[in-house]
Order: C-alpha cells, then sequence, then structure tokens
C-alpha cells in the first residue's frame, strides 16, 4: 500500500476558504434584498389599515351600497382649510345648498395618528359649515360625514396637502 504524497501540478482545489466565501456572497445577497424591500415598505407604506380586517369585510357591501347611493345622489363636498379655519360647502348636482343637520370631519395623518383630530363644524346656513381648528401643515387624510335627520347624505375621504404659508 503506498500513499500519493506528490502535489497536484493541475486543476483546481476547492477549499474551505472557498466555501466560506460562497456562503458569504450568498447569504450576503439575501440579507441585503431583504434589507432593501424592508425599507421601501416602511417608506412608502400608506398606513391605510383597519382595526379588524374581518369586520372591515363583513362591512364592505354595505359600505359600497351607501357610496353607490351617494354618488347617485349627486350631492359633493368642498374642504377649504385656510389657516385655523376648516370650511365645507355641501351642494348637490344643480349646485344647489345642501341642508344637512351635523357635519364632522376627521382628519388623520397618512402614517401614525398622534396628531389626529376630529370636528365638528358649525352650521352657517346655506349648506356651509365651519369650524376653528389649528391644522398642522403636511399631508392629511380628510374624513367627511354630513346627517340629516340621523342618515347619512354625504361620507367621502380625500388626501390634501396643507401649505404652511398664511
Amino acid at each position: 500500500m503506498s500513499t500519493n504524497t506528490t502535489p497536484r501540478e493541475h486543476g483546481f482545489v476547492f477549499t474551505g476558504k472557498h466555501m466560506l466565501l460562497v456562503m458569504i456572497l450568498f447569504f450576503g445577497t439575501i440579507i441585503a434584498v431583504n434589507f432593501t424591500m424592508a425599507w421601501f415598505a416602511h417608506s412608502s407604506w400608506s398606513g391605510l389599515v383597519v382595526e379588524n380586517t374581518y369586520v372591515a369585510s363583513q362591512e364592505f357591501n354595505e359600505k359600497a351600497a351607501l357610496a353607490r347611493k351617494i354618488e347617485a345622489s349627486g350631492i359633493k363636498g368642498a374642504l377649504d382649510v385656510k389657516g385655523e379655519d376648516i370650511v365645507y360647502q355641501l351642494t348637490d348636482a344643480k349646485a344647489d345648498a345642501v341642508i344637512a343637520d351635523k357635519v364632522t370631519l376627521n382628519f388623520r395623518r397618512p402614517v401614525g395618528d398622534h396628531q389626529d383630530f376630529s370636528v365638528e363644524l358649525a352650521n352657517l346656513g346655506n349648506g356651509r359649515f365651519k369650524a376653528n381648528h389649528p391644522v398642522i401643515p403636511g399631508q392629511w387624510i380628510v374624513e367627511a360625514e354630513a346627517l340629516r335627520g340621523g342618515e347619512i347624505v354625504m361620507h367621502e375621504a380625500q388626501r390634501i396637502l396643507v401649505d404652511g404659508s398664511k
């Protein structure tokens, strides 16, 4: 029995260092892709979620029917925010004023809820409603709900940008 102790003169020898380099490159690529995807997810997330997805799914058809009813009525809302003055105008398809007993606006930040607030507007007559409340400049999602006789006559949500200049 003899052992071959002569060194190899040709060919590539895959060593432990090569294996370590392959593992570092493989897992490094996976980690880099995951961090990139997490960063994009965090920076682009709108924050629009519901507290209970099951309940929201059960209420979907009812909310869709209400949205179709409001769309068919032709009622439109116009929001104007200047400084601390918040004005909301309700009109129908003929641009006539819409009577409502109560109008509530819910201001929500697209991400986070620490600055969110709700305000009930005073009726100025002729479909105009107003409130005074400071609105911090930036992006807001404003949900408006108008009631007449306990029924919703207008419900909408719009994304607005409040400018900090006066």
